[in-house]
């Protein structure tokens, strides 16, 4: 096998999405590349919400009271603020800068993601993502499982020179492996990118990928294609996406880079449940109503 026939393709860009602005959970903004008319998933993606960035008063923080999630995944990264989970499986914890919660919902769980109290109280500055993966049919009622991991045990590594950084939520990157278990094969990075850095993450060939650019701005695909912040660039055929920065750009630029397995299956969804039928989100619906998924027990002196 010769070198020309081991190199990898560069992943082009075949389109290049705005974000659209809107608001979610109790009225909290976010900014949303899909799922939208233009563009209503991208296997085996469901939905990729960037909260914020807001800067609350006190007392003015909002989040996303008592609801339920059937058949997939959230996944929650905060970058700045503090927020609170609880669950009907009893679960709670909270969540601080740098802090991932992947909640694989399965079979059926109800949750609230709402302000941590005490930031509350003071108000600050709110940041971060979330992201909704599908699961296959075999693994739509699965148990519910809960993967919280601190900031401090999210991978990190950078280029040789420095100028390419890179946090690893899901897959590999850099040399460094997530921690966290997925269901099916994830890439998730958050890569920051200085001036004059470059570099060339491999991705399975099989997997879809995306792009979304958050601060700054990036340099994508074989041609370097200049992507503005609020922007998510989808790839096609390759097993290679190249993201850099010019030498004389104003600053880092900061992406997430997403890519995973699609499915290629119906995809039959309703608020907050997806599944495959239409008979499917029915019966999630009913036993919702009926309480089979669970009721998140009051605070004790709330």
């Amino acid at each position: 096998m010769t070198a020309s026939e081991t190199a990898s393709q560069s992943r082009p860009i075949v389109s290049l999405v705005e974000a659209v602005r809107t608001l979610e959970g109790g009225g909290f903004p976010v900014r949303r590349p899909f799922p939208t008319a233009e563009l209503p998933l991208y296997d085996p993606f469901l939905l990729l919400d960037h909260l914020g960035p807001v800067e609350w008063g006190p007392g003015e923080a909002i989040g996303a009271p008592d609801h339920p999630h059937r058949g997939f995944e959230t996944v929650s990264y905060v970058l700045a603020g503090r927020k609170q989970h609880k669950d009907s499986a009893g679960h709670s914890g909270r969540l601080g800068p740098g802090d991932v919660q992947w909640m694989t919902a399965g079979a059926g769980v109800v949750h609230s993601e709402m302000p941590e109290a005490e930031f509350h109280r003071t108000g600050g500055l709110q940041h971060g993502f979330q992201i909704w993966v599908n699961l296959p049919r075999k693994d739509k009622l699965m148990r519910p499982r809960y993967q919280d991991i601190p900031a401090e045990r999210i991978p990190e590594a950078q280029s040789a020179d420095g100028k390419v950084r890179v946090r690893v939520i899901a897959g590999q990157a850099l040399g460094a492996g997530a921690v966290i278990e997925t269901v099916i094969p994830i890439f998730y990075l958050h890569f920051v990118v200085q001036p004059g850095g470059r570099h060339s993450q491999p991705i399975p060939a099989a997997h879809n990928a995306l792009a979304y650019v958050f601060a700054g701005s990036a340099c994508l695909g074989p041609e370097q294609t200049p992507v503005p912040e609020g922007h998510m660039a989808a790839f096609g055929a390759g097993d290679a996406i190249e993201l850099g920065l010019p030498a004389d750009a104003q600053g880092p630029g900061e992406l997430l880079l997403l890519a995973g397995t699609p499915l290629n299956e119906p995809v039959a969804r309703w608020g907050p449940f997806v599944m495959n039928t239409r008979e499917e989100i029915i019966q999630a619906a009913r036993d919702y109503e009926e309480g089979r998924m669970g009721r998140i027990a009051p605070t004790v002196g709330a």
